[in-house]
C-alpha cells in the first residue's frame, strides 16, 4: 500500500522521527520517497544526516510534492499550518491523503481549515513507536477509503501494533495510550528509588524495574490472559506480594491511575475546542 506513494511530513519532531525511522527499516519505501519540512534548520540538517532524506523549510512546497501529508506539528499550531496550505494550494488537494498525529484536533476541525473535499485520517500513536513497540489508533474521516485506511495502517504497523476505533474514542485512546508511556515512567522511577531506599544500587534498581515492567506487559500480552489471574499467580497467601498490594490500594493506587487517564482525556477533548 505504501509502494510509490511520496510520503511528506509537516513537522520533523519525536513522531515523525518515529514513523520515518520504521518505514525506512520496515517497508519497501525508499528514502527518495520520504521528505520532511520544519521550521527548525538544526532539527532539519539532524534528519538529513541521520536518515539521508530530503528536507526543506517550506510547508507549501512539501504539500505539493506528497501524496501522503503525516501533519506533525503541534496541535496549536495546526490551524495556522492548515490555513497557509488552503490558501497558497489551490488545486490538487483531493488528490492527497493527509494523516494527523495532533492530538485533541478533530477531523472537522482540519476540515474547516483546510476545505471540503479533503481525504483525512486523525491518529493518535504513543512514544514507543521510538523503538518499533508504539500503539497506533486510526479514525477515518467519512471521505477517507479503505485504501486510504490500508495506506494509514501500513505506516503505523512499521512502529508498533494499530487499531481502529470511531473517532469519538480518541480523547480516551489519547488519556490511556497517549500519555500511558509518561504515567509508566513515573512509576518506573517511583520503583527504581524504592529500590535505592532498600539498599539496591540506582542502576541496577532502575533495571530491574524496567525489565519487571516489560516482563509483566510481554507475559499479559502472550498469554492474553486477565492482568486479575496474573496478578494471582504472583500472589501468594500470607505473603510480600500481597502486602505490597495492601499498600497499593491503601494508598489509592487504582484511583489514582484512572484519574491520571481521565485528566489527560478531558484535557485531549480541551484542546480540541482550543484555537
Amino acid at each position: 500500500m505504501l509502494a510509490n506513494k511520496t510520503i511528506g511530513f509537516l513537522g520533523g519532531g519525536n513522531m515523525a522521527e518515529a514513523i520515518l525511522s520504521g518505514l525506512l527499516s520496515q517497508s519497501p519505501v525508499e528514502k527518495s520517497f520520504l521528505r520532511v519540512s520544519d521550521h527548525n534548520s538544526s532539527r532539519l540538517t539532524t534528519l538529513e544526516t541521520k536518515y539521508g532524506i530530503e528536507t526543506e523549510s517550506d510547508n507549501i512546497a512539501l504539500v505539493k510534492w506528497a501524496d501522503v501529508i503525516i501533519l506533525a506539528v503541534k496541535p496549536q499550531v495546526l490551524p495556522l499550518v492548515l490555513q497557509e496550505i488552503a490558501e497558497r494550494v489551490t488545486s490538487g488537494l483531493q488528490k492527497k491523503l493527509f494523516v494527523s498525529i495532533a492530538a485533541g484536533v478533530s477531523v472537522d476541525r482540519i476540515q474547516s481549515h483546510i476545505g471540503q473535499g479533503v481525504r483525512i485520517i486523525r491518529t493518535m500513536p504513543n512514544t514507543p513507536a521510538l523503538v518499533r513497540a508504539g500503539a497506533t489508533v486510526l479514525s477515518p474521516g467519512k471521505l477517507a477509503s479503505d485504501s486510504d485506511m490500508a495506506t494509514a495502517r501500513a505506516l503505523f504497523d512499521t512502529v508498533g501494533t494499530t487499531e481502529v476505533l470511531s473517532e469519538n474514542k480518541l480523547d480516551a485512546v489519547t488519556g490511556l495510550s497517549g500519555g500511558g508511556p509518561a504515567f509508566v515512567f513515573v512509576m518506573l522511577e517511583a520503583m527504581a528509588d524504592a529500590g535505592v531506599k532498600l539498599g539496591l544500587p540506582r542502576e541496577v534498581a532502575l533495571k530491574l524495574a524496567a525489565q519487571t515492567v516489560y516482563g509483566s506487559a510481554k507475559l499479559l500480552l502472550d498469554t492474553d490472559g486477565h492482568p486479575g489471574q496474573l496478578k494471582d499467580m504472583v500472589t501468594s497467601p500470607g505473603g510480600t506480594t500481597i502486602a505490597g498490594i495492601h499498600a497499593l490500594e491503601r494508598g489509592g493506587f487504582r484511583s489514582t491511575i484512572i484519574n491520571a487517564i481521565e485528566a489527560a482525556a478531558k484535557r485531549s477533548a480541551e484542546l480540541g475546542q482550543d484555537e
